[in-house]
């Protein structure tokens, strides 16, 4: 295709889709503010961010969270746009201000548990579930997030590892700060509240990718389009020790499915090679849409 026959496909319904994106930040800003007053705050669990700098200031000082926030978040979303010279978009600067609006209007809620590692454990349920809704809403609470970029910009680190460092600090203050034990809390509420942002970005229905190598690769494609009624892709394979080329059948299918298919690649070929990985995310016909 060329660049003028090229069409960039429209979103038919973009005042709804952006009012949809705009609720996602205002809904899962609530959802982080709210989850860090009566799960992370009352049990001093700083896992990471600037939630996790304001309960450290909180103890250290007495100081209100919703302001350290405030004093962090702003002048980094400005340094953002100073430095990376990008513009992070007026629902990143939404969700920067919303959040810690929402800290300071909850602060007096009574908290839900007074157990450290209930704390930990919902609590990183709850800012992984706050954090996914923003991240679907294209655009982030901003914080910690931009100061990693900066780094990553200015010392060539990767943004992994900017962010692993920055919460890793904060982590590490804590500990510091309260006891070790209050530190290996906040490592617990930090892993669940990437894994719980992974379950919201991607979904529980994760799919099957199966490669299989076998000499009997019609029977086998025919099989899966009657049995199992999904589509394969047929590749050519070079082996690496005979130079000599093999079929390869390659087929995405739902994890409930699998079983099935094995069990058709066994009576048919016994000595198939199969290979087995997850797909996180399937987009297209018979999975998810686009």
């Amino acid at each position: 295709m060329t660049k003028k026959n090229r069409r960039i496909r429209k979103d038919p319904h973009p005042l709804l889709t952006l009012f949809l994106d705009y609720a996602s930040v205002i809904v899962g800003s609530a959802i982080v503010a709210i989850s860090f007053n009566v799960f992370l705050l009352p049990n001093e669990v700083a896992s990471g961010g600037v939630s996790g700098i304001s309960t450290i200031l909180k103890g250290l000082f007495e100081w209100k969270p919703a302001f350290v926030q405030w004093a962090f978040n702003i002048p980094l979303f400005i340094a953002g746009l100073i430095l990376l010279g990008k513009n992070f978009g007026i629902k990143t600067a939404v969700g920067t201000v919303f959040l810690p609006f929402v800290v300071f209007l909850t602060e007096t809620w009574e908290p839900w548990t007074q157990d450290p590692l209930l704390g930990a454990l919902f609590g990183g349920i709850m800012v992984g579930l706050g954090l996914g809704i923003v991240f679907r809403g294209k655009a982030s609470t901003g914080g910690t997030d931009l100061a990693a970029q900066i780094i990553t910009k200015y010392t060539g680190l990767t943004l992994g590892t900017s962010v692993a460092m920055i919460d890793g600090f904060i982590v590490l203050a804590a500990a510091l700060v309260f006891d070790i034990e209050k530190g290996l809390y906040a490592l617990i509420g930090l892993y669940v509240t990437t894994k719980t942002i992974d379950l919201v970005q991607v979904g529980f229905g994760q799919s099957k990718l199966v490669y299989i190598i076998t000499n009997k690769q019609m029977e086998i494609r025919d099989a899966i389009y009657e049995e199992v009624d999904r589509g394969v892709t047929e590749l050519t394979a070079t082996g690496g020790y005979s130079g000599t080329e093999k079929p390869l059948l390659m087929v995405v299918i739902p994890q409930t499915e699998f079983t099935r298919l094995k069990q058709l690649v066994k009576y048919i070929d016994p000595s198939a090679f199969v290979i087995v990985s997850d797909a996180s995310e399937v987009l297209g016909e018979g999975f998810k849409r686009p």
